[in-house]
């Protein structure tokens, strides 16, 4: 009796090259972690991961000293308690994430070299040096210091993504209080959901910003914030749009025009860096709280391990404040790395704009969202045609699970050597679970690899991992970058309800997700709206992929929604590309995409064409709230108004269910 012959591997769409893999930073982390602390000097990528995970304390005590991390007072312990929630990494340790970001301008080589470069929708650059930036934040710190501000005050920004946000967040650091921030296209409702949460005593506000080609005013919504956060001290004024500063508010220009050296207030190794905030679409946003120390280990590691960065690269992520990837963006400072900081519309003029930014600015690593490539896609934008974009290394996706057919246009229409590094994490950790890998081959609709120091696994519903299947999102180890907690969860119920309610002491993510035979990562979306067609689960990323790869499809939502009579009911609501009907052809092209390409289980009940689709603040589509409409939920009761881009759309789903009701 012969045994089955085990299935080639599917060929990657790339590999990089022998001296790539040689000047990768990983690689000489590698070679070094093997001399100083036991790493495998064999086996590549895969055999250093394993050892990060079965020797995390030693792992993490490599990337400090690698890094060079910078103990004013020194740790008992690299991880004294490895419970989740609640792990303690590095007691009794102290330093400061400011003094780490703007290190680079200690070298007089380097401090004339741009720290930041601001685009703004005129495309033309400006750049901040590493002394200017430095210069700044050691001006407003000492302001901050004068109005009273203390370690662990709050502060505030309502602010785009211009190099004032930078400096504002880098001198709270400095002086140890707790930055957060909100784009100013939020309404006032949705910014005083997260910031009365935290109490601010200082809020930096600009008066407009500008976006798709107009000027937006925000003096009434900032009015409106200064009388509902009554913890208010001071409040800054950045006149982007040349306006005077309201009665009572500062200037930004005088609160840095100083010369004080910074200083940095040494504070525990746990003690907060920021609160970043959830969706929220259910209900008030979680504040999230991460700590000074864990993310600058995990953003060293990320950074500058995993996307490869270093003092001659520059990092250009298009975000905004009121994303995560704005704070990881940032930390490219702590690589020495220039940061690229895009203020305005992702499409405009055209949706080329962002390749057009990546071109001007030099940007070798360029990170955009899933929804970014696939628009360029289906407007037939040519990038390697149309720009110079030889120094693009690399392009990272996030967001959303970049479909097949994202990465294949990359590789066609930028350049056939370009690494495409689709990483997936959240907000929970401000960082990766799995992505980026410098070393690895890239394999089409695939994340190349779990993260270092990161035991990523996927469980079934038994708690049991399993590889080549659909299983739940877990890790099994502490990461540095975990919330130290959720601010007012006094007893940290909300926190453990979050993430190990399912499996106690495992942190469940909640999405589904494959671990393939050769140690790559598939996102199938969130397991919390899973589509279950006769115990067949399946994520709404993948039915999203094959309909919205037809040109008729301009954007598309599905939902699986349980009855009361024990059936189940699946309808698929599709945003139509200009010119096109939903006709009987059309609904058969698409039952036949998702039937042929997917699962006949998964062909929807019905097509619906609707208006648009709902999305969260920060661009993800919205999926439970719909089902709870759907379900009956009455509007104000399935959604948190002020997490929802735009509220009118809900009301079609909402008389969905009415009619079916």
């Amino acid at each position: 009796m012969t045994s089955a012959a085990t299935p080639p591997q599917p060929a990657p769409l790339w590999r990089p090259d022998s001296e790539r893999i040689a000047a990768a930073r990983i690689t000489r982390f590698q070679a070094w972690a093997a001399e100083r602390y036991g790493a495998p000097a064999e086996g590549g990528y895969p055999a250093l991961h394993r050892w990060s995970v079965a020797e995390l304390d030693t792992f993490w005590q490599a990337v400090a000293t690698w890094f060079d991390i910078r103990f004013s007072s020194p740790y008992t312990a690299v991880l004294a308690d490895r419970t989740m929630p609640g792990a303690q990494w590095f007691p009794g340790a102290t330093l400061n994430y400011a003094e780490h970001a703007l290190r680079a301008a200690e070298d007089p080589a380097r401090a004339d070299d741009p720290a930041l470069i601001h685009v703004d929708e005129t495309h033309e650059p400006a750049e901040t040096s590493w002394s200017e930036l430095r210069r700044q934040v050691g001006a407003l710190a000492a302001e901050l210091r004068a109005l009273g501000v203390r370690p662990g005050d709050r502060v505030s920004g309502y602010l785009p993504n211009v190099p004032q946000a930078v400096t504002a967040f880098l001198a709270s650091a400095a002086v140890g209080a707790v930055w957060t921030s909100c784009a100013p296209d939020f309404g006032a409702r949705s910014v005083l959901d997260r910031f009365q949460q935290v109490e601010p005593v200082v809020l930096f506000t600009v008066d407009g910003y500008r976006y798709g080609g107009k000027e937006h005013d925000r003096t009434d919504v900032v009015a409106e914030l200064r009388r509902e956060l009554p913890t208010l001290r001071a409040v800054v004024h950045i006149p982007l749009l040349g306006t005077p500063a309201p009665e009572g508010a500062l200037e930004w220009s005088a609160l840095t025009s100083g010369d004080a050296a910074p200083v940095f207030e040494q504070v525990p190794f746990d003690h907060p860096l920021w609160v970043l905030y959830s969706s929220g679409t259910t209900g008030l946003p979680k504040a999230i709280v991460q700590s000074q120390g864990g993310i600058l280990l995990e953003h060293f590691k990320q950074l500058g391990l995993h996307c490869d960065l270093g003092p001659e690269d520059r990092f250009f992520w298009y975000t905004s404040t009121g994303w995560m990837m704005w704070n990881f963006l940032v930390s490219g400072l702590l690589t020495g790395t220039t940061v690229v900081l895009y203020d305005g519309s992702p499409g405009y003029p055209g949706t080329d704009a962002q390749w057009g930014i990546a071109e001007r600015t030099g940007a070798t690593l360029f990170g955009t969202s899933a929804a970014y490539v696939m628009a360029c896609r289906k407007a037939e934008v040519h990038p390697g045609r149309d720009f110079e974009l030889s120094r693009v290394k690399g392009v990272a996706t996030t967001g959303s699970p970049l479909p097949p057919d994202g990465f294949r246009w990359l590789h066609d229409e930028v350049r056939e050597d370009l690494w495409i590094a689709s990483v997936s994490g959240g907000t929970d950790v401000c960082s990766c679970f799995a992505g980026a890998v410098p070393t690895l081959p890239v394999h089409i609709g695939e994340l190349q690899a779990p993260c270092l120091g990161t035991d990523l696994q996927a469980w079934d519903a038994q708690g049991r991992p399993v590889i080549g299947e659909v299983g739940e999102l877990v890790v099994t180890n502490p990461m540095p970058s975990m919330p130290i907690r959720f601010w007012n969860d006094p007893d940290g119920s909300r926190y453990r309800d979050s993430y190990f309610d399912m499996f106690p002491g495992v942190w469940r993510h909640g999405d589904w997700i494959t671990i393939t035979d050769h140690g790559s990562v598939i996102i199938h979306g969130r397991s919390d709206s899973t589509l279950n067609r006769q115990g067949v689960r399946m994520g709404s990323a993948d039915i999203y992929e094959v309909v919205e790869r037809l040109p008729e499809i301009r954007e598309s939502l599905v939902i699986g929604l349980e009855e009361p009579d024990g059936g189940y009911w699946m309808p698929l609501f599709v945003h139509l590309a200009q010119g096109a009907v939903l006709d009987e052809a059309l609904r058969t092209k698409i039952k036949q995409a998702i039937r042929e390409q997917l699962s006949p289980r998964h062909v929807p009940d019905e097509i619906i064409e609707a208006p648009g689709v709902p999305h969260t603040l920060t661009g993800k589509r919205i999926e439970v709230p719909v089902k709870r409409l759907l379900q009956g939920t009455a509007l104000d009761k399935a959604v948190n108004p002020g997490s929802v881009d735009n509220l009118d759309l809900l009301r079609f789903y909402e008389d969905i269910a009415r009619k079916r009701g």
